[in-house]
């Protein structure tokens, strides 16, 4: 392997880890739309609980599910996230 070919997986590397360290600040992740999808929820892509298609570390909002998950977040008292807490949200009726 070249050293170009190494500081370019090198730099590709620390970018992945910057975007999901940034995508923990900001409460959700890929790994968490994984584990929504594993629990059967269709949650296709991050606008399943946000407002934005790719949503900001800096300026992220969530529509009412991502806000419910929010919510019983400080309500639980919980370090983080569950989806498991999806079975429990009720569609708001247009």
């Amino acid at each position: 392997m070249t050293r170009q070919m190494l500081a370019g997986r090198t730099v590709g590397l620390l970018a992945v880890a910057i975007f999901l360290a940034g995508a923990g600040d900001a409460g959700a992740s890929m790994d968490m739309q994984k584990k929504a999808k594993a629990a059967g929820f269709p949650a296709a892509n991050c606008q399943y609980c946000h407002e934005d298609k790719m949503p900001k570390k800096e300026a992220h909002k969530p529509n009412p599910r991502g806000q419910y998950l929010v919510d019983q977040k400080e309500k639980r008292k919980a370090k983080e996230v569950d989806v498991a807490w999806l079975k429990e949200y009720v569609e708001p009726k247009n």
